[in-house]
């Protein structure tokens, strides 16, 4: 659609000889917009403003959106709300599967509808990268990759096969087949345009290149100066579909760097050191951009490595602008001059080339100076408490306290998870009983003894003592830190080194290596490094995100045993961005990230309670003690065998047929049609449900009677409380489900791998095993009370839903402050829904679970000002009836609904709740049904 071009934006830029249509930024003026207002605005926030005049189309986006943006206040607190138009869509496979399984059914929607099912397409393209399906089952040996991604495909058959016919059916929809590469890291070093270019009604615009991705790091390419984030299924199906996402105008922070990082210090180092900055700072839901000379110096590796840590920040970006060395890293990998002078030009003409010395307008400011940076590492569980590695010993010591001995209790490992908010770091230092230098602390009183050793015998004759602190897991994992080269080539020029002088890992580490793409095997074969890594046991295992997301595999068998029996505090060490309890490894509790380099330090040390800088790795082959001074490797020598390694050549032969495959792949049984045959034995991909029996006009949205409450819940309940995710236990709803369908407990896979088939996920919502829900007092977990049974019996949340649906029986669900908050996931929203609630009352919501909770038709209602569920006496037994939704009908939104809770006794409860529906677009979606269905309707009239 056409632009209303409201400001007389629209111009033409010519590069090389080839016209493109552009909207120039300088055109938006008016009264009472100063004369630099739009020069002096940050990066992200220029490009969100060619964005809105691009788009324009006088109803979703008006003129009024434009000047408010020009005009932005710095000081102000956001609130004025936009319509955000990203340029594409990224997907991993695990959150993209559910929104290829809605598309495809939408077709089938379409035609019986009696429209043409061809028209469902994405609108915007979308991208998927097959990342988080393989697992390092097999490692330390050199069959490991072949074995890992054989037994990938056994496990995953129905989901590719699934996913090859999307490949084929859809336009503007393509797959990077499963063994290629992390989607962040093939983000940047493929797919990311930097500058994009689509012809629209006869024209070659070129625009900013923007996406939002169905994973919460997309935010690694804010690092070659792209603005796009982490959303849910159900916004990333929308944005595919061309509708908006819709944002408030952020804050947004200006981190400035100067200087250069010193000899020792890696960009991991760098990126745990901005992290706690952050955190402390408190940047949620703001822009995060940097500035200043220090960005100059700063390689584009560094700044993806940045960009990928946003979630961690707490922030919706973390960007850089774009400048020289944008332009070098899109020639390295392989870009075309043609695109290399669009996306310098472009961006000098629209004011988005990087100034070093400017300073544009932000909210608030921090600074760092890059030389300050010291060898970090983060844990034992965030991301964001940093420890210096002199420290690190110590800071081990002081944190064991908590977890050596007794009985503890851990989150399931999910595959996507942060919570947003701005805790303050945890300081190892002031937990009780810190320990005298030299021995290992005593545990806390009653948990039993801090020091545990553990003897243990290996099935090839070795045998060794463990205890509290062993490294039992050493990774080289996560797009993090794969997608460096500096710290990657670091890490085998340390392995190089080890190896050398005799050095090997200890022998209860589980070592691997999960490069983000294959130009990074390509470069170590070069540089004639692989050999290295594989004698300290760091094989290939996969390119994914292996131990990152929790796909870790099992621990050595007999260490695995020795830990359980005895109870031990034993630890993982990855270059990964996440690291919370029970997310890597189910036998283990401590978690730290560091850099690839001190992953193989550690994998030698074979245990936190070391002293990395005082104490030996080990003896040379002559029995002198080696000091990680001995083998670490001269920031000289790193560039050195980048520079003779590494060139734009390799880049484009990996890539040069990315969405091809290997023979595995291309040899799959793909179905064909417009429309999915869908296996009725499928256990990962069917039907989804939301569309069954709907009209083609909607049907009058109705207040809500004799409601029952499904769950009763507490403050900061978010999506990964209410999503399925991680291990499907056998005795679960879920787990029987694939019990009854034939599927071995060895085969569950897990919740992510799962995503398609709405059977497993509806049975894991609000499953979590930490949930506690008030109205089953005394329980942990997905429980309630059925009051559709005598004496209300305590029950799992699907089978009573499944008795109330039954019954006709609407559900609420009642919830404190901040519901929702934590990563956007889509089945938090579609769980709740095919549950069978129709309204969720609460204190107050995370803005993007309020939007998808409209989007999957369930109503946000949020109690009056000062009140909660406890001030109002409601206990979760009482009937509930709604009134006033049907004001929707009408075309108004109504600002408040009346809620009567009618109790056992006869008494009741009245107050007047108030409606979340905040915009005139979600208020079509709710009155629809949902935004797929909306959006169905609207392209069956078109």
């Amino acid at each position: 659609m056409a632009s209303k071009n409201s400001f007389g934006a629209k111009s033409t830029l010519d590069v090389d000889g080839k016209s493109y249509e552009i909207f120039r930024l300088d055109a938006v003026t008016g009264e009472g917009l100063p004369a630099n207002a739009v020069a002096s605005l940050p990066f992200s926030l220029k490009v969100l403003l060619e964005n809105l005049l691009r788009t324009e189309d006088g109803a979703d986006i008006t003129a009024a959106d434009i000047m408010a943006l020009a005009g932005w206040d710095e000081n102000a607190q956001p609130d004025k709300e936009i319509q955000f138009t990203p340029a594409r869509v990224i997907m991993q496979d695990f959150t993209g599967v559910p929104c290829v399984v809605d598309l495809a059914t939408m077709r089938e929607a379409m035609a019986e509808l009696g429209g043409d099912a061809t028209k469902i397409n994405p609108l915007a393209p979308a991208e998927m990268v097959i990342d988080h399906s393989v697992i390092a089952d097999v490692f330390g040996n050199p069959e490991a990759f072949e074995k890992n991604v054989e037994i990938e495909y056994e496990r995953n058959r129905e989901r590719y096969q699934f996913l090859r016919w999307g490949q084929t059916a859809f336009a503007d929809f393509k797959v990077v087949p499963p063994g290629t590469g992390i989607v962040h890291q093939v983000n940047i070093e493929h797919l990311a345009r930097t500058i994009f270019t689509r012809e629209v009604d006869g024209e070659l615009q070129a625009y900013p290149d923007t996406c939002v991705g169905t994973d919460s790091h997309t935010t690694m390419v804010n690092g070659i100066g792209v603005v796009g984030w982490g959303v849910g299924g159900i916004e990333a199906e929308a944005a595919m579909l061309g509708q908006p996402v819709s944002m408030l105008i952020p804050r947004v922070v200006g981190f400035k760097l100067s200087g250069d990082l010193p000899a020792g210090a890696t960009a991991t180092d760098l990126v745990l050191t901005i992290t706690e900055m952050m955190r402390k700072h408190g940047v949620v839901g703001k822009f995060v951009e940097f500035y200043g000379p220090g960005v100059s110096a700063l390689p584009l590796a560094n700044r993806a490595t940045i960009g990928n840590m946003s979630p961690e920040f707490g922030s919706t970006i973390a960007v850089f602008p774009i400048d020289e060395e944008t332009v070098k890293y899109l020639r390295l990998t392989g870009r075309s001059n043609e695109q290399l002078a669009l996306v310098e030009t472009y961006a000098k003409e629209q004011g988005l080339w990087h100034d070093p010395s400017a300073e544009p307008r932000y909210s608030e400011k921090l600074e760092l100076d890059l030389t300050t940076v010291v060898p970090s590492i983060a844990g034992p569980k965030r991301p964001q408490d940093r420890i210096a590695v002199t420290q690190a010993k110590d800071s081990f010591r002081a944190a064991l306290v908590d977890y050596a001995g007794g009985p503890q209790g851990y989150d399931e490992a999910v595959d996507e998870s942060f919570p947003a908010s701005d805790s303050p770091s945890h300081d190892a230092a002031q937990s009780n009983g810190e320990p005298a230098p030299g021995e290992l602390p005593v545990a806390a009183a009653g948990s039993g003894r801090a020091s545990n050793p553990v003897e243990v015998s290996l099935a090839d004759g070795t045998s060794f003592t463990l205890d509290h602190g062993a490294v039992t897991i050493a990774a080289i994992t996560s797009c993090t830190n794969t997608s460096n080269p500096s710290v990657m080539i670091g890490a085998a020029l340390l392995a190089k080194k080890a190896v050398e002088k005799g050095l090997t890992r200890k022998p209860w580490v589980k070592t691997t290596l999960a490069p983000g793409s294959k130009v990074v095997s390509d470069y170590y074969e070069r540089a004639g490094l692989t050999p290295y890594l594989d004698k300290l046991g760091f094989n290939l295992v996969g390119y994914g995100c292996t131990t990152c997301i929790g796909n870790s595999g099992p621990l050595i068998p007999e260490v695995s045993a020795a830990v359980n029996e005895a109870d031990l505090a034993v630890v993982s060490v990855l270059s990964g961005n996440r690291n919370f309890e029970g997310r890597i490894n189910p036998d283990i509790k401590m978690n730290y990230l560091a850099s690839p380099p001190l992953v193989v330090a550690y994998a030698l040390a074979g245990s936190m309670d070391v002293d990395l800088y005082g104490d030996p790795l080990g003896q040379d082959t002559e029995g002198n003690d080696v000091y990680l001074e001995d083998i670490w490797p001269t920031p000289a020598e790193v560039e050195e065998t980048i520079a003779q390694a590494i060139n734009s050549e390799m880049f484009g032969e990996s890539y040069k047929d990315v969405f091809a495959g290997d023979e595995r792949w291309q040899s799959l049984p793909t179905p064909e049609g417009d429309t999915f045959a869908w296996d009725p034995d499928s256990t990962y991909v069917r039907r989804a449900p939301y569309f069954d029996g709907m009209p083609d006009e909607p049907t009058p949205v109705t207040d809500i009677e004799g409601a029952r409450v499904l769950l009763k819940l507490g403050d900061s309940v978010t999506t990964d409380h209410i999503s399925p995710a991680g291990a499907i236990k056998k005795d679960s709803p879920a787990g029987k489900y694939l019990s009854e369908h034939g599927v071995q407990p060895r085969d569950f896979n897990s919740y992510g791998s799962r995503r398609g088939n709405h059977e497993v996920m509806i049975r894991g919502t609000f499953a979590n095993i930490r949930l506690r829900n008030q109205i089953a007092e005394g329980t942990e977990g997905g429980f309630t009370r059925d009051f559709t049974q005598a004496d209300a019996p305590v029950t799992s949340v699907y089978d009573a839903s499944v008795n109330y649906q039954a019954a006709g029986i609407p559900l609420v669900v009642l919830a404190g402050k901040e519901y929702g908050s934590g990563s956007s996931r889509d089945w938090a929203a579609k769980g709740t829904s095919l549950l069978g609630v129709k309204a969720v009352i609460a204190e107050s919501y995370e803005r993007i679970h309020r939007s998808n909770l409209i989007g999957m038709g369930v109503i946000p209602l949020q109690f009056p000002e000062g009140e909660t569920a406890e001030s109002l006496g409601l206990i979760g037994e009482e009937t509930f009836a709604i009134s006033g939704i049907t004001a929707l009908n009408e075309g108004t939104t109504p600002r408040t609904v009346q809620v009567v809770a009618s109790k056992a006794d006869g008494g009741s409860v009245e107050f007047d709740a108030v409606v979340r529906i905040d915009t005139p677009g979600e208020a079509n979606y709710y009155r629809n049904g949902g935004i797929m269905q909306y959006v169905l309707r609207n392209l069956r009239r078109s």
